[in-house]
This record gives structure tokens, sequence and C-alpha cells, in this order.
């Protein structure tokens, strides 16, 4: 029998679950709690710049959150170049320190190219990695699906390369799921351990098993729950497609093959007129 449950190892972190949810975009904080809940996740991401807001009733997003349960992963989300992210990523740091948090010493790193696309820019991706590593951060790092440029993030020092599947928040699945298995091939020669984490553009269950499937060892998603028509049955549906995809890849998939082949042999049939 396979170990499904193995722990995914992330840096000094470790988690039973390899779905990571976002917080952001939910209707309201009630919603959010129940689908983070229903989700299984054990390690939620917060964006930085926005925790301090508070809703139409003066509620703050980190009073929803029970922070003895999640490790949070701060995030650099709405950083357009290395500077802002370092000086963010410092930020979470310090409000996760003061809550004592185990997530205060590691950082999600977004830097983004521009506000059309979403898509991160590879320079200041490279600078921002290289100055949070040398700055103790554990930085797991959103990038494109480019095997080059996820090596040059590895070969820095990043904890986890994460590549899009597709544009943020779009919902279009795995474009290429071919660059993402040639990422899995680079990033994992001689180090078959090495995180590589699905960040970015799941719209559906069926995305998430097809990203396990792959080999990948974790899928990070918001949008496709929080947007939702039903948050919460949906977050169960990003469990559920997480552990089955996990397990599929586990179990090896039969070759896909040109002619069909009798699924009951052949021989010692009996025979007729």
């Amino acid at each position: 029998m396979i170990q499904q449950n193995t722990m995914l190892k992330i840096g000094t972190h470790q988690f039973a679950s390899r779905l990571f949810v976002g917080t952001g975009k939910y209707a309201s904080y009630e919603l959010m709690q129940e689908a983070l809940d229903v989700s299984g996740s054990e390690c939620i991401t917060v964006a930085v710049r926005r925790e301090r807001l508070f809703d139409s009733q003066g509620r703050r997003l980190l009073d929803f959150i029970d922070t003895k349960r999640y490790t949070i992963l701060p995030n650099t989300a709405g950083c357009f170049n290395a500077d802002d992210a370092v000086r963010t990523a410092r930020m979470g740091r310090e409000i996760l320190s003061q809550m004592e948090n185990p997530g205060a010493n590691w950082v999600k790193l977004e830097c983004l190219g521009d506000a059309k696309t979403l898509l991160p820019d590879p320079i200041e991706t490279l600078k921002a990695t290289e100055i949070l590593v040398k700055d103790g951060f554990e930085v797991l790092v959103y990038t494109t699906d480019d095997p080059l440029v996820a090596m040059r993030l590895k070969n820095l020092g990043a904890a986890a390369v994460m590549p899009a599947g597709s544009p943020i928040g779009s919902g279009q699945g795995l474009l290429n799921p071919n660059a993402i298995m040639i990422c899995l091939e680079y990033l994992k020669d001689g180090d078959p351990d090495y995180p590589v984490i699905v960040d970015a553009g799941v719209g559906a269950a069926s995305d998430v098993a097809e990203a396990m499937e792959l080999g990948i060892d974790g899928v990070l998603l918001n949008t496709a729950v929080a947007n939702a028509k039903d948050p919460v049955s949906m977050a169960k549906a990003m469990r559920l497609a997480c552990e089955a995809g996990r397990l599929s890849y586990l179990s090896g998939r039969i070759p896909k093959k040109l002619y069909a082949t009798a699924s009951s042999p052949l021989e010692g049939i009996i025979g007729g007129k």
C-alpha cells in the first residue's frame, strides 16, 4: 500500500496537507473562516500590504484567523520591484514575530511586472530573492514556468520555487503542463525532495488534480475558492482533488497508447459458431 501522507517539507516547515489557500477576495470573514477550515490546509497566505485594512464593520482580517492552528505565509502581493518586496517581507516578519507565529521566518515572494498580466518580473524577482535569502528568510518564489529562471532562483537559495499554472486569478488552469514538467525535471535533478508548488491560475478541482498528477509537491490557490459560487464546497473539492491527484501520481499511471488494450485477456475465451 502506497504511503500517501508523507509530510511536505519546505525549509524548516513541514505539513501533512499539500494545499495552500489564500485569504483574499471572500465576501465575508466568516465565509473565509469556514472555507479555510474545510480546505484542510495548514498553511494560509496573507497579503502583508492589506492585512491592516478593516472591513465595513471595523474588523481586522487577522482577528478571524486562528494563528495557533495555521502557519501564516506572508506574501508580497502588490509589489512591482525588489525594494518594495523586501520592505514588505520585513514588515510581515515583524508582524508575525509579535504574534509568535511560525510563519515569521518565511515569505511568499511576488515581484510583478505589470498590473494587467500580474506576471512576475524575472529580474526584480531574482534580485529580491538574493536579498531576502541573505537576510535570513526562507523564500517561496512565485515565478513563470521558465525552467532556467526556476533554476536560477533555486541556486540563489529559494526554499521553494512556485511556477504559475496560468496568470493570477485567471482560472485557466495549467496552460503549459510540459513546461511545468521540465521545471520539475530541472529542479529535482539530484535533489528529489526539493519542493515545487504550482501557484496561480487554478479554476477548478480538476486543475489541482492535474498539477498533483504531474508530480508537483503542492498547489497554492485563492481566487478559485474565494470567488466560487459556493466557496466552502469548492474548498472541500480542492482538498479532495489535491489528495486524489497526489495518490494518483504515487500509484503510477499506465502509459498512454495509440490503440486499445482489452481489459480482459482474449486468450482462452469460449468459442462460438
